[in-house]
């Protein structure tokens, strides 16, 4: 018998000639377009872009739907009346305009929160300040070995509100969910898995509280049969345990935990009542680095009820990782490796990519859009790590001072290089490496001084690094 969503009927009788507000026509809110159209809402679109810079294609189709448009600087004036507003991630539910509307009435909601919502399958969703990507991915994959229908989405993916219809309560959702998706969020998937908290879009968000108590609805709302998997070295996500409704399995790579997964002397372990067994060897896996030891576990554990061992393992040797997540780019004939590690866009991610590699001769290449995060941490990673560091973007100051602090603190030397443009950064890696070095763009930073994103700043590494480095 063919599976009915009766709640997602219902959703589309309601939408059907509600004044509905759309704000922001990014990659998730496009398709949302499209579906209110054909259920007969009343949609007006807000975009802070001015029409002119908008996609002509788009803007057509919302004249030709017949939609009112709100562009531009003051794109939220018109944001009155609303009985539902779809709002985009990039705008918080703290606007004073979307605060007024609540208090209004209207319904504030995002797409990801409404697949939660509807969707009749079980949701796994993941978050943290690093390795959010990764493990999305890895836990998609060992679902589906398993030969489960898995739709993946949130961050990364492709929008699924639009795909709900297609779902059946066998299917599994994993999302990968940021801070500003989570922020008003009054409902929970099924299992939450947090990577980790560090400080993070502070350029954005108030302060650390509003960032932490984001992360929070992830697990809040979940019920006594939840699953919550956390850090356990993590300070903050450590004592999330206290406030979770449901289980909650640690795992950990630098605590000896009696119950839970832990990363030890180069092997995933499984811990109960203080005994351990081996489950996995690091040395095996194509993922380096102890943070994506721990990602791999984060992903083990929460598909442990659906998906047997030798099945994650299996696909966790295989799992090659995510492009600009330490992505090895190039190695020359005199050995030198080139890294694109792009996505890491705050000290801690750099750190990790750092302590990726046991050798001490890294050429860092670091710098870039200033989210009013502290550099100080970073300085002696680098300073032990690193024989040259190349800097560029709006952080490079702040990164120069923490780094020369510590310099002076051991009484060492380092070279430290400043550059206008990427291509110069690799220009000068080239100039300065030697046989056996690894040269690893990692900037610590956001892209948003120089780049669309930080895809768009790994790409352009790569592809300077091949016409330069080959």
């Amino acid at each position: 018998m063919e599976y009915k969503n009766e709640k997602l009927e219902e959703f589309n009788q309601y939408l059907s000639g509600r004044k509905v507000a759309v704000i922001g026509l990014g990659v998730s809110n496009l398709p949302l377009i499209d579906y209110l159209y054909n259920l007969k809402a009343q949609v007006t679109v807000f975009d802070k872009t001015e029409v002119k810079d908008l996609n002509r294609t788009v803007v057509r189709k919302i004249t030709n739907y017949g939609m009112g448009m709100s562009f531009g600087e003051n794109y939220l004036d018109e944001l009155v009346g609303f009985d539902i507003i779809f709002r985009s991630p990039s705008c918080l539910p703290t606007t004073p305009q979307l605060v007024e509307e609540a208090k209004r009435g209207a319904i504030i909601t995002t797409e990801i929160e409404m697949v939660i919502e509807l969707c009749p399958g079980k949701v796994i969703g993941i978050t943290g300040s690093d390795g959010k990507t990764t493990t999305t991915t890895l836990i998609s994959e060992i679902l589906k070995a398993k030969e489960y229908n898995v739709f993946l989405g949130g961050n990364i993916g492709t929008p699924l509100f639009t795909k709900i219809s297609e779902m059946t309560p066998e299917d599994i959702i994993v999302l990968e969910m940021s801070s500003f998706q989570l922020m008003d969020m009054k409902i929970s998937p099924h299992i939450a898995v947090i990577t980790n908290i560090t400080p993070n879009h502070l350029d954005i968000h108030s302060d650390m509280e509003e960032y932490i108590n984001a992360k929070k609805n992830i697990f809040k709302y979940q019920d006594e049969n939840g699953l919550l998997v956390l850090n356990y070295d993590n300070e903050i996500t450590k004592e999330f345990e206290k406030e979770a409704p449901g289980n909650v399995i640690f795992f950990s790579s630098k605590n000896k935990i009696p119950n839970g997964y832990i990363v030890d002397d180069g092997k995933i372990k499984y811990c109960e009542n203080g005994l351990r067994s081996h489950i996995l060897d690091t040395k095996e896996m194509k993922l380096r680095g102890m943070h994506n030891f721990e990602n791999a576990t984060a992903a083990m554990i929460a598909t442990k009820d659906l998906v047997d061992t030798t099945t994650a393992c299996e696909t966790i040797l295989k799992f090659k990782g995510v492009e600009h997540r330490l992505e090895l780019v190039l190695e020359t004939k005199d050995r030198i490796k080139w890294y694109n590690d792009s996505v890491s866009s705050s000290p801690t991610r750099t750190m990790a990519g750092l302590n990726a590699f046991s050798l001490r001769n890294i050429i860092l290449i670091a710098g870039g859009y200033d989210k009013n995060l502290d550099y100080t941490p970073l300085a002696k990673p680098i300073v032990d790590n690193c024989k040259e560091l190349i800097l560029l973007g709006a952080t490079s100051n702040k990164i120069e001072k923490a780094v020369k602090a510590e310099l002076k603190n051991q009484d060492k030397k380092m070279k430290i290089h400043k550059c206008t443009d990427l291509r110069e950064t690799v220009e000068v890696a080239k100039k300065i490496a030697v046989q056996g070095d690894v040269v690893l763009f990692s900037p610590a930073s956001a892209s948003f001084d120089m780049f669309k994103n930080f895809a768009e700043r790994g790409k352009l590494f790569k592809k300077y690094v091949k016409e330069i480095a080959k």
